[in-house]
């Protein structure tokens, strides 16, 4: 039961920096893009790119995968080696709700009861095979792709997004894939 409650506790004090919405280090708020087919939205992405969470720091090969629920939740599953490309697998679970009129690109995402980390589609590529997934915190940021590697052109098209949402971007890290 200790160990529950210890477990609990460091899961609670990963996430709550995660909770916040309002801007602290931008002075604008980030757009979101106009519109999200969620389902064409759902499946894997492989993290090319992030300011990351406590938990991404040594994240190898990491995926980010979505799917859709028949209540219209977003079951999300992500998952990553730990330290290195044959270190520990290890998976963690979310619950992605989309937000009521904001084009399906803000979204809601629970990895604790109640807490909902805020999550905005930033940038998609038409064809949605790239993705930058932003807070207005500007506390974290994840560059996405259906494949595991970009040509440096796109990336670093796409580290320019990022910067002109207001990130610093010396703190990307590349996601060994």
């Amino acid at each position: 039961m200790h160990r529950l409650v210890e477990s609990l506790a460091a899961i609670l004090l990963a996430v709550l920096p995660l909770a916040g919405c309002a801007s602290s280090s931008g002075s604008f708020p980030i757009a979101p893009v106009a519109h999200v087919d969620v389902p064409r939205f759902m499946g894997d992405w492989y993290v090319i790119a992030a300011i990351p969470t406590r938990f991404e720091r040594n994240a190898y090969g990491a995926v980010e995968s979505y799917r859709l629920q028949p209540d219209g939740r977003v079951q999300t599953t992500f998952r990553y080696r730990a330290g290195a490309m044959d270190g520990e697998l290890k998976t963690m679970h979310a619950t992605g709700f989309v937000r009521d009129n904001t084009g399906n690109a803000v979204w809601g995402m629970q990895f604790v009861w109640p807490i909902k980390a805020e999550y905005i589609i930033a940038w998609l590529d038409p064809g949605y095979q790239s993705v930058i997934i932003a807070r207005n915190k500007r506390d974290y940021v994840w560059i996405m792709a259906r494949t595991p590697t970009l040509p440096r052109p796109q990336y670093d098209l796409l580290v320019e997004r990022v910067s002109a949402m207001g990130y610093d971007t010396r703190q990307l890290r590349r996601v060994p894939q």
